[in-house]
């Protein structure tokens, strides 16, 4: 049968010995999401903008580049092939490399949802493997993988008849709790504290 959505990634899953080709494809459905435009009340047109620059004035967008801020008002400026050239090249295998009990993640890592899906009916017996290693050990399998440029590390576990993977957050893009909640509230809620599960900043 004929998958109904175009892949995001196409690659292969890896799990010790076993190798097969997957694709990777959105979980999540953003068509409900409501976009509002701004509109001039009197005319009911759509409100447009022009890109100036302070004591320069209307500027074209090829004269636009990209730059990071190293100072106030002070910026590194780079063009779109020398930012190209930083992105990292796409690795395609995820290589499942360690394993933690699904109670031992954060909620709070989880970034965003995947399905994951045999490349072809010859991948499907390995596939089906895998998926069960994994349901039957209760366990999700950790690894990184590149996608548009950038390193993600990902979680990947059975769900129904497939594999879903999950995008998840460094530890170190998380807020520390402590800065938002006060000494009476941590006391009142310390039993109900999620699990001390920590995601080391950089891959082994």
């Amino acid at each position: 049968m004929p998958k109904k959505h175009r892949a995001y990634w196409k690659g292969y899953l890896r799990l010790s010995l076993v190798t097969i080709g997957v694709e990777v494809y959105n979980a999540t459905e953003s068509a409900s999401d409501i976009s509002f435009r701004q509109i001039h009340k009197p005319s009911g047109r759509r409100v447009n903008y022009e890109k100036m620059v302070p004591g320069v004035g209307k500027i074209a967008n090829d004269d636009i580049v990209k730059g990071y801020e190293v100072d106030a008002d002070t910026y590194v400026t780079l063009e779109a092939d020398e930012i190209d050239s930083l992105k990292l090249e796409s690795k395609k295998t995820i290589d499942l490399v360690q394993f933690v009990e699904t109670a031992e993640v954060d909620y709070r890592f989880f970034e965003r949802p995947y399905f994951v899906a045999p490349a072809d009916t010859l991948a499907g017996e390995g596939f089906v493997v895998i998926r069960d290693a994994l349901r039957s050990s209760g366990k999700l399998g950790l690894a990184q993988v590149t996608i548009g440029g950038r390193e993600w590390l990902v979680a990947i576990g059975p769900l129904g008849d497939g594999l879903v993977m999950e995008l998840l957050r460094y530890a170190d893009e998380l807020r520390d709790p402590a800065d938002y909640f006060t000494e009476s509230s941590s006391r009142r809620h310390r039993r109900s504290s999620p699990p001390n599960f920590r995601i080391a900043t950089s891959w082994p």
